[in-house]
């Protein structure tokens, strides 16, 4: 979608453009976790159980599970038409849901419903895909703070979403639908013009190292001040209609600040360019291996076996070495993390999927306040756990897998303050809930590239995300919703309901010792991934004293 200059100036205001583009497509694509705000209409028209409801909610999560096509995708089709396929099928699949739920058209078959809503769940493989390989192989120096804030703004996105259509038309399920097929597919238009892969430069500098962690920095600043201001607008009672225009206008301006980044840059370094000043001296060999056009995708690992001049024979590759998906799926770490992963995000989604209804059980008629604190404080998890990783593995070489085991025990916490149920036991676990499935994805992202390489790692993910659907069908579509019907009583008309503690008590314990589970698998691959993590760490320390050297 256009011809990129080799002019470093015009290069690095590019992948800030595309990074500007990605946080605004991630700032919408977390529509996913937005079906409690419409699932009591969809229980209500279509006279649905709860356990049919849940299945519905796994079919939009089974969406995910088509994910693997975007992966394939990845690394045969580019950025832009990635994207085009994910917004037509947002717009199909959540347009449909708008004409049911705004009585537009007779509800559909059950059957139907649940096909439209995998198209749903679906697009947002397409468009995180796109996002995620775009930006980790344009800044693979700062995985960690790529990962959480891209995430971060997934988990805003629920926030906003509430928040702009509480703000506009009150609680009106129809219209928020209408907004979930609307806003993604122009985002994602508009982003198709920005977002692609950049070449990596072959050499870096100390000024240039530290003016992209400047630059997030800057993003992680605006992304804070953007997730305080929607959480504290939703504690706002009873808004008018001029504070709800103001709030809106508001916040299109706080999603539209980043792109002051690109737009700095290229002015920066068009000055720069002009006064000619002589940097060469400065550079330092970026750790990573130039392999033909598309290298770019190699790790850490990679770059010190080549420095050293390490012939490695030819066989399974050690972890933090390329792998291929034959390789990866032979590995044991994988499949550590893949389960791990899966007791963390499957239970967290159960939570999301079925929040509607536990605040009915405990006593609370309007849910959105629920559904905005776990999307804002998901938020802090992952955009805070993203840098913070980061930054222990420059210090001190510490395993990224850890901070998921630190989330995995909080979260367990979580799930007994829920289960005992005590007056605002809903507010504490819907924070500790939303704070620990953000560390999972934030974290889960950049350590899947790190141990197993970049030039699969489009397709690496969706694998990984299969714990999606997988996780929302065994905790939210079988144990959620069978619990739950057991302990409800049947309602005139079909369906059934449930109120009292007790609705969901059983689901939260079983979910905390899965967490449990969980924690130990992460301490397992924390203790087989140190010395991945020690290399990384010391090929860092490594370039840092050459900068020191060659500027003295």
């Amino acid at each position: 979608m256009g011809i990129i200059s080799d002019t470093p100036s015009v290069s690095t205001a590019t992948k800030w453009f595309g990074f500007v583009a990605a946080v605004w497509i991630q700032a919408i694509s977390g529509n996913n976790y937005t079906f409690s705000n419409y699932s009591d209409a969809l229980k209500s028209l279509m006279h649905l159980t709860q356990l049919q409801l849940n299945n519905l909610s796994v079919a939009k999560d089974v969406g995910k599970a088509f994910g693997l096509l975007a992966g394939l995708a990845s690394d045969r089709l580019p950025t832009w038409a990635i994207l085009l396929i994910g917004s037509f099928e947002g717009l199909i699949g959540y347009g449909v849901q708008w004409l049911v739920v705004g009585q537009y058209i007779q509800p559909l078959p059950y059957w139907q419903m649940c096909v439209f809503l995998c198209m749903g769940g679906n697009s947002t493989t397409w468009m995180n895909t796109a996002v995620l390989v775009t930006c980790i192989r344009n800044f693979r120096r700062n995985r960690g703070p790529v990962s959480g804030i891209l995430k971060g703004y997934v988990g805003l996105s629920t926030a906003i979403f509430t928040n702009l259509c509480s703000a506009l038309v009150a609680d009106d399920p129809a219209f928020f639908l209408l907004t979930l097929a609307l806003i993604p597919f122009i985002v994602c238009l508009t982003g198709v013009f920005f977002l692609r892969e950049v070449p990596v430069a072959k050499t870096t500098t100390a000024a240039e190292d530290s003016e992209e962690s400047k630059y997030f920095g800057i993003c992680n600043a605006v992304a804070v001040v953007l997730a305080v201001y929607l959480l504290a607008y939703g504690f706002v009672p009873n808004a008018n209609t001029l504070v709800s225009r103001v709030f809106v206008a508001v916040l299109l301006v706080l999603l539209a600040s980043p792109l002051g980044i690109p737009v700095y840059a290229y002015f920066k370094g068009r000055n720069s360019g002009r006064d000619g000043g002589d940097v060469e001296g400065q550079r330092v060999r970026e750790p990573l291996l130039q392999n033909g056009e598309k290298e770019s995708e190699t790790t850490v690992t990679d770059a010190l076996v080549a420095e050293t001049e390490v012939v490695v024979i030819k066989g399974q590759p050690a972890i933090g070495e390329e792998h291929t998906i034959m390789e990866v799926m032979k590995s044991l770490d994988f499949w550590i993390l893949f389960v791990s992963f899966l007791c963390g995000v499957g239970t967290g989604l159960a939570v999301m999927n079925n929040m509607g209804q536990i605040g009915l059980a405990l006593g609370y008629t309007d849910v959105s306040l629920f559904v905005s604190l776990t999307s804002i404080w998901g938020f802090f998890g992952r955009i805070v756990s993203g840098s913070v990783s980061e930054h222990f593995i420059k210090k001190s070489g510490t395993p990224r897998p850890l901070w998921n085991a630190i989330s995995q025990i909080l979260m367990a916490v979580g799930y007994i303050l829920l289960a005992l149920a005590m007056p605002g036991s809903l507010y504490i676990g819907s924070i500790i809930v939303g704070i620990c499935y953000g560390v999972r994805l934030a974290v889960t992202v950049p350590t899947a590239s790190e141990l197993f390489g970049l030039k699969y790692y489009g397709l690496i993910y969706n694998i990984l995300i299969l714990n999606l659907p997988l996780g929302s069908f065994l905790f939210s579509g079988l144990l959620a919703g069978i619990l739950y019907d057991m302990e409800a009583t049947t309602t005139e008309g079909g369906g059934n309901t449930c109120v009292g503690g007790h609705c969901y008590r059983l689901v939260f314990i079983v979910m905390a010792g899965a967490c449990v589970v969980g924690f130990f698998l992460d301490i397992l691959l924390s203790y087989r991934t140190k010395t991945v993590y020690n290399k990384i760490y010391m090929s860092k320390r490594s370039k840092k004293s050459s900068v020191t050297s060659s500027s003295q």
